[in-house]
């Protein structure tokens, strides 16, 4: 199964993708895709260039399935709302392109990678590179976005261990922790 992960960002997106063979991670990809070359104002044009670059990552290596990474609510609306919008389009793109998306937090990201949630970007960087054996440090945004697939490598092997034993369901009603209702 090759998973790409996804760490979504208005300036910089990153990708990363690996390969599950068992209990096996094998790397396949990772880099950025980046919105500078536009204005800062053009929110639609960095949309566009976010979708399309999803769009070609999805098109060159055939990933079979896709995990994003979940936006907390920052102490700036503004900079939660944009990054929302990176989200969306990220989103959109592996819908369309018809593949499963999982979302996992932040947290949940490091403490598969790392062992525990308050990980450094450092931490995660290193530990990326020890799991999938790669030559040198990746980016940061690429090392998240590994780091995602490889959580996603990891919870999807317990989904599948829990739909052999048991019948599960995507709940349509849930609260979250703040008391918010989807």
């Amino acid at each position: 199964m090759r998973i790409l992960g996804i760490d979504p960002g208005l300036r910089t997106t990153g990708f990363g993708l690996v390969d599950v063979d068992g209990a096996r991670l094998h790397y396949v990809a990772s880099g950025t895709i980046e919105t500078d070359a536009l204005p800062t104002g053009d929110l639609p044009g960095r949309v566009k260039i976010l979708f399309e670059g999803v769009r070609e990552v999805m098109a060159r290596w055939e990933p079979q399935c896709a995990a994003v990474e979940l936006v907390f609510v920052n102490v700036n609306p503004q900079a939660t709302l944009l990054l929302g919008q990176a989200r969306g389009a990220a989103l959109a793109a592996l819908v369309v392109g018809g593949l499963p998306v999982a979302e996992y937090t932040a947290l949940q990201m490091k403490k598969a990678v790392v062992g525990h949630g308050l990980a450094r970007k450092e931490q995660i960087q290193a530990m990326v590179a020890r799991l999938l054996a790669l030559p040198a440090v990746p980016g940061k945004d690429a090392a998240d976005a590994l780091g995602i697939a490889v959580c996603h490598a990891h919870a999807a092997r317990s989904f599948a261990v829990i739909d052999r034993a048991t019948e599960r369901t995507r709940k349509t009603r849930g609260q979250y922790k703040g008391g918010r209702v989807y």
